[in-house]
């Protein structure tokens, strides 16, 4: 089957786009609502962009009702994020986070979920997630009529539990992704996670 994108609505592409650009990482970012709350939500159209500058990206539309989401004003206001990787048992969690409600009101409140200090970081991070990156505000761009917001942070911090990496005898740090069970997202409710890592040798 050969399709052509642009006889599609936007809905349309989005749902073939989910169910064929599989698995995508989920970023679980958490911002500050400026009233004492923090704002946490999943993001699937999320990736690496750079190493020099360490820059992420999150992809943010609008709420069904056309407002603006909490993540990009939270940003706007604030220029801080911690942008979390989420793990296999975190499914139903994140699912819960992805809910609209009324700005500043706090997902971690309905959803109980802990939070830890971040060291060197003005922001806290999920207590229970094996990785977090503090990040700052690097630049926003919008593409499209609606828009859409692409948001680029800076990562200024990162947190990684002990438990899921080891250090060699040169310092360095290799993380196990068979101990984080990093959740990821399909089409449609899907989601999935890794199975068995494995490696193949790049050639010379």
């Amino acid at each position: 089957m050969n399709l052509n994108f642009s006889k599609f609505s936007a809905n349309q592409r989005y749902h073939l786009m989910t169910q064929t650009i599989i698995p995508r990482p989920i970023a679980w970012a958490l911002t500050d609502s400026n009233n004492g709350h923090f704002n946490l939500a999943p993001f699937s159209y999320f990736t690496a962009v750079s190493s020099a500058p360490p820059i992420l990206m999150i992809s943010v539309g609008n709420k069904p009702n056309g407002d603006k989401k909490d993540t990009l004003i939270n940003i706007v206001n604030n220029k801080k994020i911690v942008i979390h990787i989420a793990s296999e048992q975190d499914a139903e969690l994140v699912t819960q986070t992805a809910a609209s409600l009324p700005h500043g009101e706090s997902e971690l409140t309905k959803s109980a979920l802990k939070t830890a200090t971040f060291d060197d970081f003005s922001l806290p991070r999920l207590a229970h997630c094996d990785i977090a990156y503090g990040c700052e505000l690097y630049e926003i761009k919008e593409l499209g009529d609606v828009p859409q917001s692409l948001i680029f942070v800076e990562i200024k911090q990162i947190y990684i539990n002990d438990d899921v990496i080891d250090i060699d005898e040169k310092q360095r740090i290799t993380v196990h992704a068979d101990r984080v069970k990093p959740l990821a997202r399909l089409g449609g409710g899907e989601y999935t996670t890794i199975n068995k890592p494995f490696s193949i040798a790049r050639p010379k």
